[in-house]
C-alpha cells in the first residue's frame, strides 16, 4: 500500500479529484487538508501559494491508474504527484484499504 500527495488550487478541485478516485475504487480514502502554503520556483520566479493537500491512501499497484487520472482533471500543468511506501500501519486499516480499492 502506498500514500500518495497531490496539491491543488481550490477546495472544488480536492474535492472532484478525491471523488473521482474514491468512485473508481482507485483509493480507500482522501483527506483534504486545507490551506497548506507552498512556496516553489516556477517558471524562474519564486511563488507562494495557499493550496488544498490531498492524502490519498490505495495500493501499490494502482499507482499509475491513479496518476493518470489525476492529470486528466488537475488544473496544473505540472502537478505533484508523489508516493510513499506505508511500512506498517494497523491490520485492520490496512485490511480496509486493501477491501477499498480495486
Amino acid at each position: 500500500m502506498i500514500v500518495i500527495l497531490c496539491t491543488t488550487n481550490s477546495i472544488e478541485s480536492a474535492k472532484n479529484i478525491a471523488n473521482t478516485l474514491i468512485k473508481g475504487c482507485n483509493a480507500a480514502c482522501v483527506n483534504i487538508v486545507p490551506r497548506v502554503v507552498s512556496i516553489y520556483k516556477w517558471n524562474d520566479k519564486i511563488i507562494t501559494d495557499e493550496e488544498y493537500l490531498l492524502i490519498i491512501k490505495t495500493k501499490k499497484k494502482l499507482f499509475s491508474i491513479v496518476e493518470e487520472k489525476i492529470k486528466q482533471i488537475h488544473p496544473y500543468e505540472t502537478p505533484e504527484i508523489i508516493s510513499f511506501n506505508i511500512k506498517n500501519g494497523s491490520r485492520e486499516y490496512l485490511d480496509f484499504i486493501i477491501n477499498s480499492c480495486n
